[in-house]
């Protein structure tokens, strides 16, 4: 039997949320709705009093696609929201910050995406999951994509005939690179000569710049090559890579501005160097990673590069053994600043190891807004100072949120 309930507020899935607490997906605040209770969830939705915020979703698929949840909100109501995540998550903490205005990626700017791909009797189906579902929708007109990623979905339907089986679901990443589509795909048929041939002619016949499967590269026509500052860098199949070109920009932006004129910094989570080889036009840096296929991926783009000063890498396990205060402050050249972009867990024992360390200051970049607010705390309590958040939205109509953070210590002059 049907119910009306009033929408108090987004949960940080983007839900909304009535009382009880029920949740109930793709509304949004102020909206009277009705529909059918499941526990504490809402279904067969009924729009019974709009919000002076709703908007016509821009992409067709979104009705039954999972991968946007928010495209039924204005952009102005979304971007407040982003950064209200933030400002509710540190204010648990006690903490208050200033904020910069989001900066918010343009539609069909994604340059990576992973899909989800079954054979069936006629072919393929290749797409995104439906929300809260294990259902494929196809999404050849996708608002997220960039073309050319959306372009890609043809060759992983290919993949998907070749390699798949009808008894399971592949996840085809493809990544946009210099070279062309670089391609990692997961959960495929065991390999055996015949397939690793007809895959290599795929490959070939497609123009791919690389194809792995299951970890283990097939092909390589031509290096996949991501541009960090100066230097070209082939990731590892599948390597983390910023989602947007522009969200990327954006945070190197922040990161270079809360740095400074620092002669000595040290990147830690560092990746492929998205931060530590742009940054080294202008300083010598320390890159940590606990990925030893990415830390050589940096160390190789370093070396081919021209013009930029020392880098240095090491691959280690910052969650169990983060760098010490004698190796953040050695006696002989001791580091003027950090960076730290670390996975959705935070960067808690990093985080002790620095507040002990005291470098005069911190760029944080995070994709959590509740483990950067804890790490925050901790960072305040030790003597630094929050100056400024940036939020970053480069997951458009998405729940996610990014940033990145200004701290100094409180007797060093910040913005």
């Amino acid at each position: 039997m049907a119910e009306q309930f009033i929408i108090n507020r987004l949960g940080h899935q983007g839900d909304g949320v009535a009382t009880g607490p029920v949740f109930a997906p793709r509304t949004l605040p102020g909206e009277v709705v009705s529909g059918v209770r499941d526990g504490d969830r809402l279904t067969e939705i009924r729009i019974e009093t709009p919000s002076e915020n709703r908007v016509k979703p821009p992409c067709r698929h979104y009705q039954g696609c999972g991968g946007c949840a928010l495209q039924h909100a204005s952009d102005g109501f979304v971007a407040a929201w982003k950064v209200d995540v933030m400002r509710r998550a540190l204010s648990v903490q006690g903490i208050e910050a200033d904020f910069r205005p989001i900066l918010t990626s343009p539609a069909r700017s994604r340059r990576r995406a992973s899909f989800a791909a079954r054979r069936t009797k006629k072919g393929a189906l290749v797409g995104f999951h439906g929300r809260a579902s294990d259902t494929i929708v196809e999404i050849p007109d996708c608002w997220l994509l960039a073309p050319e990623l959306l372009a890609a979905l043809p060759v992983a339907e290919a993949l998907t005939v070749t390699g798949g089986s009808r008894k399971g679901v592949l996840a085809v990443t493809v990544t946009l690179s210099e070279a062309g589509l670089d391609i990692s795909v997961s959960g495929g048929k065991p390999l055996d000569g015949p397939l690793q041939l007809a895959l290599a002619q795929l490959t070939e016949r497609e123009g791919l710049a690389r194809l792995a499967w299951d970890g283990e590269v097939i092909a390589l026509r031509a290096g996949p090559v991501q541009r960090f500052g100066a230097a070209a860098v082939v990731p590892p199949p599948g390597a983390f890579l910023q989602a947007t070109r522009e969200g990327e920009a954006a945070l190197l932006s922040a990161v270079r501005e809360i740095v400074g004129g620092a002669r000595r910094v040290v990147d830690l989570f560092a990746g492929c160097g998205t931060f530590s080889l742009p940054l080294a036009e202008r300083a010598e840096v320390r890159a940590v990673e606990g990925d030893r296929a990415m830390t050589a991926a940096l160390d190789a783009g370093w070396r081919k590069a021209q013009g930029l000063k020392a880098v240095t890498t090491e691959t280690r396990d910052l969650f169990r053994r983060p760098l010490l205060p004698d190796e953040l402050v050695p006696f002989t050249a001791p580091f003027d600043a950090a960076v730290l972009d670390p996975p959705r867990a935070g960067a808690e024992a990093q985080v002790e190891q620095l507040a002990l360390a005291r470098l005069p200051v911190i760029a944080y970049v995070s994709c959590n807004p509740v483990t950067f607010a804890r790490d925050a705390a901790r960072l305040i309590a030790a003597g630094y100072r929050l100056n400024w958040v940036q939020v970053v939205d480069q997951f458009r109509w998405s729940a996610h949120v990014e940033l990145a953070a200004a701290f100094t210590l409180s007797d060093t002059k910040g913005d």
